[in-house]
């Protein structure tokens, strides 16, 4: 496993990064997951208990995360 910086140049050059949401499809995919996070959050300020946490809280959290990363790359700031 003793590989030299430059054979690792050289065989990542080979293999170009390919992202899981294309350009054309991320403000898309940014916009859902932002409304579905905001229902989800909705949904849990009606009924605010440990049980909920897991099923409304978390999950909410997530999509409005990363439904704003993905507004941002859409429009060209990356964050």
């Amino acid at each position: 496993m003793d590989s030299s910086l430059h054979e690792i140049w050289q065989t990542a050059s080979g293999s170009p990064f390919l992202p899981t949401v294309g350009k054309g499809s991320q403000f898309l995919v940014g916009f859902t997951l932002l409304l579905f996070g905001l229902a989800l959050t909705g949904a849990f300020a009606l009924n605010r208990s440990l049980v909920s946490l897991p099923i409304y809280g978390i999950p909410a959290s997530l999509a409005v995360a990363f439904g704003t990363v993905y507004m941002f790359c859409a429009v060209g700031v990356y964050v």
